[in-house]
């Protein structure tokens, strides 16, 4: 299922369509991901797609036992989705906020029973008005926080808390060595894992929920 709505311009076709073909392989989908990273690096922020260690550290950040919708905004080609289907997270209960329409054609073979939005993340809140069943579980982030101002880091995540449930987390992975989102003065709380030096760059996953 994918919902349009929110996006400041509509992203150019690439003209894959979901036609229930089978998915490109590994390799397929990094040269995808590296080919649009060349186009629009400050959006993707990162050359590959995250490693399956990173991606399986992020869904251990969300409960499969919780109840409700669980959102994921910039999946690209899906890594860390997948990682939260093998978390245990059913894939009815994902809506997928992508930018790319090339991405959302991707994700939508890969995860048909998803809900995909094509919209801009950073409008969350009018992205995902009236999609949602429900307050979130969780909201995970894939996207290049650090690449935007402060101010539009603690907008996301103000914007996502008006989405989720009292105690859900926002979980976010960075390569840098301090949070992604500003702590001083914070109307959150906030956790980190270990960093994980085997992923290549080492990252690490931070989970914000409110206070």
């Amino acid at each position: 299922m994918i919902h349009k709505g929110g996006a400041r311009q509509k992203p150019k076709s690439t003209g894959i369509k979901s036609n229930g073909s089978k998915p490109a392989g590994r390799l397929g989908e990094a040269a995808q991901f590296f080919k649009s990273w060349t186009e629009k690096p400050m959006q993707m922020g990162s050359v590959t797609p995250s490693s399956r260690i990173l991606s399986k550290a992020i869904a251990s950040f969300v409960d499969p036992a919780s109840q409700g919708p669980v959102v994921e905004i910039g999946p690209g080609t899906g890594p860390i989705t997948q990682a939260l289907v093998e978390r245990g997270i059913a894939e009815e209960r994902l809506v997928l906020v992508e930018y790319s329409q090339e991405f959302c054609d991707l994700l939508a073979r890969r995860f048909p029973k998803a809900t995909i939005v094509q919209g801009d993340a950073y409008a969350l809140a009018s992205t995902l008005e009236g999609k949602l069943a429900g307050k979130a579980a969780a909201v995970v982030c894939g996207l290049p926080l650090l690449a935007r101002p402060e101010a539009q880091r603690l907008d996301l995540l103000a914007q996502a808390f008006t989405l989720m449930q009292p105690d859900a987390a926002f979980v976010q992975f960075t390569y840098s060595l301090t949070s992604p989102i500003p702590t001083k003065n914070a109307f959150f709380t906030w956790r980190a894992s270990p960093r994980i030096w085997r992923n290549v760059p080492p990252a690490r996953v931070w989970a914000y929920s409110q206070l």
